[in-house]
């Protein structure tokens, strides 16, 4: 459970893990915001592949990277939304401001 981040030519890539709730975000948002401050990146990328559970604090936590990373005139990706979180993203209204990976950019199931 957590965050691991990685830089590669001035992208920040944060690998979310876990459920992201009360408990969890605050310490995810953390060092999140820590390493942006650190680096400066031109991009942020929240990447949710690993993430199983969110309430409305993901919602929160996109929320405020977007607002801290749009500050420092970068620009926030969000990639790799689970089918089961996607519902919630679409009501919160987060999609709206183009920050999630295009559908048609997935990689296909494989069974």
């Amino acid at each position: 459970m957590g965050v691991k981040i990685l830089l590669r030519d001035n992208n920040l890539t944060a690998l979310i893990e876990g459920d992201i709730d009360h408990h969890t975000a605050k310490d995810i948002r953390e060092t999140i915001d820590d390493c942006v401050e650190k680096y400066v990146p031109k991009q942020l990328k929240l990447d949710f592949s690993g993430v199983q559970f969110m309430d409305s604090s993901g919602i929160g936590l996109i929320m405020g990277r977007f607002k801290l990373i749009s500050s420092l005139k970068g620009k926030l990706q969000v990639i790799n939304i689970p089918r089961n979180l996607e519902r919630m993203i679409r009501l919160s209204g987060l999609a709206k401001l183009g920050i999630f990976e295009e559908e048609d950019k997935r990689k296909p199931c494989r069974r």
